[in-house]
C-alpha cells in the first residue's frame, strides 16, 4: 500500500516490522557475514522505512534503524578502532526520477540559479567490505573495517597481504590521510577459492562479498594471505590536508599515490549524463571482473560537499543508484511465530534455501495474519519472492494457492505464555495480552535496553539476556546493574570464566553514567525513537526535567504542553506517549529503580563555539546565498535553535529581502535583526 493510503495504526505496525527485519539483516550482513536476504530486498526495506518515517515522524520507533550505519562490532578477537571521521553509508535511488530529484535537491539546498552547472562524479559501486586505510607521512599505520561507522575492527596485519594496498604511498602525501574503499574478491578468484574449498571438503562461501569479508576479518593474518583479495578506493576520511578542490581530482590524486580507483569513474554535468553512465555500467556489469550492485554519484565540488553536509547516516552530496534485482521461487517449509517486546505476533516463513542474487535466502517475514490470508499461504506451498526495489520485499505470489489443503490457522494464544492473542480495533497486528507476564516481551525489552542504540553494553547479548532471565537474575533494566551480586554463581556456569565475568561486569559498570538520550531511548517509550530522544534531551538536558514536563503535560498544563510540543519533530503522539508512560505506576517504579542505579549527566550537544550558542534564531525573507535548510543546519551546528516563528523568546532574526510580518514583529519586540552577510560572518568566525 502506498504511504499516502496508510492510517496511523497501519504505519506504526509496518514500522515495527521493518525495524526488526532491518536490524536483523544488519547483524547478519555486517557481523556474521551470513546474509539471509539479497541487497535489493534490504534496500527496499530501508527505503520503505525512510518513506514511512518521513510521513509519520511521530511514529519513529526506539529501535528504528534510521541513523545507523552497519552494525556494532560484536565480540571478536580483533581489536576495536574508533574512526576519527565517521564512515557513513549512502542513501539509495532506484529510478531515474529519484536521480533527477537528487540533483534538484542539491540545487535547492545550495540555492543555485537555474543556469548553474552541477557536476557529479559517477562510478560503479563494488559489493565488498568497506575499509579505511590511515596513512601518516605516506606510510600505512592502520587499517580498519567500517563496523557501525564509528567503531570498526583493526585489520592492519591482514591488509599487508593485499597487493592493491601499498604500505608506502608515492609522491607528496599529506601528513595524515585516510583512504577509504572496498576490499573485494574478483569473480574468477571466488570461483577458484570455492573449488579449492570443495576439494578439501570445507564449507563453501555464498558469494564474493562474504568470502572477502570472512577472509579479511581473520585473527590469523596467514589465512588472509592465502585468499586473493583486492582493493579499490572510492573516497577518504580524516585528512590533514586535501590537495584538490574536486572529488574527481582527489580520486586521481589517490590513484597517483599508488592506490587503485575504479576505471569507470567519470564526471557528469547533468542528470541525463548520470543516468546514461548508469545504463552503460549496467550493460557492462556481467563482463566486469567483480560484483557491483549500482552506481554512486557524488557532487564533484568539495566546497559544495562541505556546505551540503550530512543527514543522520549519509551525506547530502552522495547517492547510490541501485540496480534492480530479481525474483525466485521456493517452498515454504514452515511458519514460525515470533513475539516482540510490544507483544506483536510476527509470522516468519522458513524457506527451502534458494540462491537469489548470490545470497542464500532461508527466511522471509509474512508480516501479519491478514497478509497470510491475502496470500493464502500454507506450509508446503510453492511461493515467489519479490526482489524489486520499488516495493517491500515479500512473498508476492502463491503458486499452489488452489491446491486443496487446509488453510493456515493463525494462533489465537501467545506461543510463549499462553495468554490470549487479539488484534485491537483498527489494527491488523495480533498481540499477546500477557504484557509483563509474557517472558518473550520482557526479554525483548531487556534486549532493546542493552542494544547498540541504547546503552550498548558489550557482552550482554541476546543469549546472555535469555540465560540470565531464565535464572531470575534479570527482570527489569535496573537488575542489569545488580548482576555483580551473582558473580560467584555465574562462575559456576558453563562458558563463564573469571576473565569473561570480569569483562561483563566492567562493561556494565562503565554504563553507570550513561548518555541520557540513549537511556531514554532504551526505555522504549512508545513513539520515542533515537532521534526523538535526542531532540527531547537537547531541550530538557536532564531526565528529571523531562519527567516534570511530561507529567505536567499529562495534567493538561499549557506551559508544559507548549514546552514539549514546541520541539521540532515532536508531535501530539509523543506528548501523549510521554504522559501515559509516567502515569503508569509500573513504569514509574521501573524508572525510579533504574535512576537509583545510574546517574546520566546533563545532555550536552557537541557544537562549535559561537556567539549564538544557546540562542533561538529565526530566518525570514529570501536567503540569497543558501537555502533555508542549510541555514537551519548551520544554526544547529553553532549550538543555536532555529525556530519557525518570532516570539518573546527569540534572540536573533536573520532577515533577507522580502521579510514581512516576522521582521515587523521582531522590531515590535526589540529583537536584534541582522542580514545574511552578518550571519555568514558569525558562521565563519565560529570556533
Amino acid at each position: 500500500m502506498s504511504v499516502e493510503g496508510l492510517g496511523e495504526a497501519e504505519a506504526a505496525n509496518e514500522l515495527m516490522r521493518l525495524a526488526r527485519a532491518i536490524n536483523r539483516a544488519n547483524k547478519l550482513y555486517h557481523v556474521d557475514d551470513a546474509p539471509e536476504i539479497a541487497d535489493a530486498e534490504y534496500d527496499a526495506l530501508v527505503r520503505r522505512n525512510a518513506e514511512l518515517e518521513a510521513a509519520f515522524p511521530h511514529l519513529i520507533r526506539p529501535d528504528s534503524p534510521s541513523g545507523k550505519v552497519g552494525h556494532e562490532v560484536a565480540a571478536s578477537p580483533l581489536a576495536k578502532v574508533t574512526h576519527e571521521v565517521r564512515m557513513m553509508s549512502l542513501d539509495n535511488a532506484f529510478s531515474d526520477e529519484e536521480v533527477e530529484e537528487f540533483v534538484a535537491r542539491v540545487r535547492r539546498f545550495l540555492a543555485l540559479p537555474p543556469e548553474a552547472e552541477v557536476v557529479m562524479t559517477a562510478e560503479d559501486k563494488i559489493d565488498g567490505l568497506s575499509c579505511s586505510l590511515r596513512y601518516e607521512h605516506g606510510r600505512l599505520v592502520r587499517a580498519a573495517t567500517r563496523g557501525d561507522g564509528q567503531v570498526g575492527e583493526d585489520v592492519t596485519p591482514n591488509v599487508a597481504y593485499i597487493a592493491d594496498i601499498p604500505q608506502q604511498l608515492t609522491g607528496d602525501v599529506p601528513e595524515v590521510f585516510e583512504i577509504r574503499g572496498e576490499v573485494y574478491m574478483a569473480k574468477a578468484d571466488f570461483a577458484a577459492l570455492n573449488a579449492a574449498q570443495a576439494e578439501k571438503g570445507d564449507k563453501l562461501f555464498a558469494n564474493p562479498r562474504n568470502a572477502a569479508a570472512g577472509s579479511l576479518r581473520q585473527k590469523d593474518a596467514s589465512v588472509t594471505a592465502s585468499r586473493p583479495l583486492r582493493f579499490l578506493a572510492h573516497g577518504w576520511g580524516a585528512a590533514s590536508a586535501v590537495p584538490a578542490e574536486s572529488q574527481y581530482a582527489m580520486m586521481q590524486q589517490i590513484k597517483a599515490w599508488g592506490v587503485p580507483v575504479s576505471p569507470l569513474l567519470t564526471r557528469c554535468a547533468s542528470a541525463e549524463a548520470m543516468i546514461a553512465h548508469y545504463r552503460a555500467i549496467g550493460t557492462a556489469r556481467p563482463d566486469l571482473p567483480y560484483d557491483i550492485d549500482g552506481v554512486v554519484y557524488k557532487v564533484d565540488r568539495l566546497d559544495w560537499q562541505e556546505r551540503l553536509g550530512f543527514v543522520a547516516k549519509a551525506p547530502r552530496w552522495g547517492m547510490a543508484h541501485k540496480f534492480p534485482a530479481e525474483r525466485a521461487e521456493t517452498v515454504l517449509e514452515a511458519i514460525d511465530i515470533q513475539v516482540g517486546r510490544t507483544g506483536k505476533l510476527t509470522p516468519v516463513g522458513r524457506l527451502r534455501p534458494v540462491l537469489v542474487g548470490g545470497v542464500t535466502v532461508t527466511n522471509v517475514t509474512l508480516h501479519n495474519r491478514d497478509e497470510i490470508g491475502r496470500l493464502g499461504v500454507r506450509v508446503g506451498d510453492r511461493v515467489v519472492l519479490q526482489r524489486a526495489g520499488d516495493v517491500i520485499p515479500q512473498v508476492v505470489d502463491n503458486l499452489t494457492r488452489d491446491d486443496q489443503r487446509e488453510a493456515y490457522a493463525f494462533p489465537d494464544h501467545c506461543p510463549e505464555c499462553g495468554s490470549e492473542a487479539v488484534a485491537e480495533e483498527g489494527e491488523v497486528d495480533v498481540r499477546c495480552t500477557g504484557g509483563l507476564v509474557c517472558p518473550a516481551q520482557r526479554v525483548e525489552r531487556l534486549k532493546h535496553f542493552v542494544s547498540r542504540g541504547a546503552l550498548d553494553i558489550e557482552g550482554l547479548g541476546e543469549k546472555t539476556i535469555i540465560e540470565f532471565f531464565g535464572l531470575g537474575w534479570l527482570e527489569s533494566p535496573a537488575d542489569i546493574f545488580r548482576l555483580k551480586m551473582h558473580r560467584a554463581e555465574l562462575l559456576t556456569r558453563e562458558g563463564w570464566k573469571d576473565k569473561s565475568v570480569d569483562n561483563l561486569l566492567t562493561a556494565i559498570e562503565a554504563k553507570r553514567a550513561p548518555d541520557a538520550a540513549r537511556l531514554l531511548f532504551g526505555l522504549g517509550v512508545r513513539h520515542v525513537g533515537a532521534v526523538t530522544a535526542r531532540d527531547l534531551m537537547k531541550r530538557f538536558a536532564t531526565l528529571p526535567a523531562l519527567r516534570i514536563a511530561a507529567e505536567g503535560a499529562h495534567r493538561g498544563e499549557a506551559e508544559a504542553l507548549a514546552e514539549i510540543s514546541g520541539i521540532d519533530g515532536v508531535g501530539p503522539a509523543v506528548v501523549e506517549a510521554l504522559g501515559d508512560f509516567f502515569h503508569e505506576p509500573h513504569n514509574v517504579a521501573v524508572w525510579d529503580d533504574l535512576l537509583a542505579q545510574v546517574s546520566p549527566p546533563p545532555y550536552v550537544v557537541e557544537t562549535r563555539a559561537s556567539v549564538v550558542a544557546g540562542k533561538i534564531v529565526v530566518f525570514t525573507g529570501k536567503l540569497e546565498t543558501m537555502s533555508r535548510d542549510e541555514a537551519k543546519a548551520q544554526a544547529e551546528a553553532l549550538g543555536a535553535r532555529a525556530a519557525g516563528s518570532v516570539s518573546a523568546k527569540t534572540d536573533l532574526v536573520v532577515a533577507g529581502p522580502g521579510a514581512g510580518s516576522k521582521l515587523k514583529q521582531a522590531a515590535t519586540l526589540g529583537i536584534e535583526v541582522i542580514d545574511e552577510a552578518a550571519w555568514a560572518e558569525i558562521v565563519r568566525t565560529a570556533g
